[in-house]
């Protein structure tokens, strides 16, 4: 079961931290991912964090965006920074078994999902 926190209404420029709290499973052995969702358009990979802590962003949030991990805590975190109105979207964290790399952009390879938390950039 995963919970995400962590959203609100910011400016441009501003930052957030996203947490994504994990019960059940094996965490440290899963792989993690952060996706978006815009309002009115399809979910969209954002990052990834494999269980050796390897990262890999969308291009448009790479310099902006961190993902990191604590398996002892069992919470995965994205740190925003720089944002733009176009991050705007709800957010959700996913954990996957075995996830191979030419699928880390997919929501098919994730076996599950936070219930979302919503990021909303002003101009």
């Amino acid at each position: 079961q995963l919970q995400a926190s962590g959203g609100g209404l910011v400016q441009a420029g501003a930052s957030l931290r996203l947490s994504c709290a994990a019960s059940g499973g094996t965490f440290r052995s899963y792989a993690m991912g952060w996706f978006r969702q815009p309002p009115g358009k399809e979910r969209e990979f954002v990052a990834h964090i494999r269980w050796n802590g390897a990262t890999y962003y969308q291009n448009s949030v790479k310099d902006r965006f961190t993902i990191s991990r604590d398996n002892a805590g069992n919470t995965v975190y994205l740190e925003m920074n720089s944002l733009k109105p176009e991050d705007t979207a709800a957010y959700y964290c996913a954990a996957g078994r075995g996830v191979i790399m030419s699928s880390i952009t997919q929501p098919r390879a994730y076996h599950a999902w936070g219930q979302g938390t919503l990021v909303t950039v002003s101009s």
